[in-house]
């Protein structure tokens, strides 16, 4: 049982792999930076959970723009994979203005949380 389910596992890793291998370079970078937004995130809830959370509007403030920009830059993935039939009319010119600026209203709004 333990053989088969740890041969199923690498098949499944490889079939992953292969199909990620096969994704637009674009596409990779913006994963990248989901990656690296959503660690962000969880080095300040560590850091929270060690040190405390004295100015917690700080923290909830790093926290929700770390996770906010990961959402909108998944957003951004969507609209601008080719493979998206959803989004065929839209260029990823525009999806991208539409990032920066939904980026832009979401750090306006983590800046008047601060206080």
């Amino acid at each position: 049982m333990a053989r088969s389910t740890s041969k199923d596992a690498q098949a499944l890793f490889h079939t992953l792999r292969s199909a990620y291998a096969a994704t637009p370079t674009n596409l990779k970078i913006i994963d990248l930076y989901v990656v690296f937004a959503i660690s962000t995130a969880l080095i300040q809830v560590a850091y929270m959970a060690v040190v405390g959370s004295f100015p917690f509007n700080s923290f909830l403030s790093g926290v929700l723009s770390c996770v906010g920009t990961a959402v909108l830059a998944v957003c951004l993935r969507i609209q601008v994979n080719k493979e998206n039939k959803e989004f065929k009319d839209l260029t990823p010119e525009r999806a991208f203005a539409d990032f920066v600026l939904c980026n832009l209203v979401l750090h306006l709004v983590i800046m008047n949380f601060l206080g």
